[in-house]
């Protein structure tokens, strides 16, 4: 096996334990076990635990990135960009069940720039000038579009680890409902929103 193929296979190796076990459980020696290789092989690729796992994740956030950015720069009415992103989240999920758990557990070697709510923060922020335009067009004020697209993107993210799981209804018919409550629901908003009883006092 060529320095190529075995650095290839260790990180299927490391991918499929981390997704199961977790980081803090995983051990550089199950890596090594399960790859039928020394330790010092694993150490001379990768450096050690932390460095395997970092490759891992930055090769599944390039991959949702890309495939989302694709999805968003695609073009078109917003209500088809929501769809365009709950289905390449789903079909993600879908295709790449290892990745996405990975993905979805917080981890001391990707606090910065590997965890899923720092992923779903990078797509919100893509999202949010397709917001902005879309509320002024209905009146509203566009400096409420960054934290419009947290909620929206926030919301498809939950469904889909809920959905990694379940796994039903249809990836088709989840995405159908994510939008008909994120687009119907932005259809009415209101100008300027208050929360029942707001005037009460917390106290009482």
């Amino acid at each position: 096996m060529t320095g190529t193929q075995r650095r290839a296979q260790l990180l299927d190796v490391a991918r499929r334990l981390f997704a199961e076990k977790g980081y803090d459980t995983t051990s550089i020696e199950e890596i090594a076990a399960r790859a039928e290789v020394s330790k010092p092989v694993v150490y001379e690729h990768f450096g050690g635990k932390e460095g395997i796992y970092a490759v891992v994740v930055d090769r599944e956030v390039q991959a949702l990135t890309g495939a989302l950015t694709d999805a968003l720069e695609g073009g078109g009415h917003p209500k088809v960009l929501l769809e365009r992103t709950a289905l390449v989240l789903l079909g993600y999920i879908e295709n790449s069940e290892d990745g996405f758990r990975i993905l979805v557990r917080d981890s001391p070697v990707a606090q910065a720039t590997g965890t899923f709510s720092s992923l779903i923060g990078d797509v919100a922020t893509q999202v949010e000038h397709l917001l902005a335009e879309q509320f002024l067009r209905q009146g509203l004020d566009p400096r409420t579009a960054p934290m419009y697209s947290q909620m929206l993107v926030g919301m498809v993210a939950l469904t889909g680890q809920w959905w990694l799981d379940a796994r039903s209804p249809a990836k088709a018919e989840v995405a159908a409902h994510l939008v008909n409550l994120a687009w119907n629901g932005l259809s009415g908003l209101e100008r300027s929103p208050s929360l029942t009883g707001h005037t009460r006092s917390i106290t009482t």
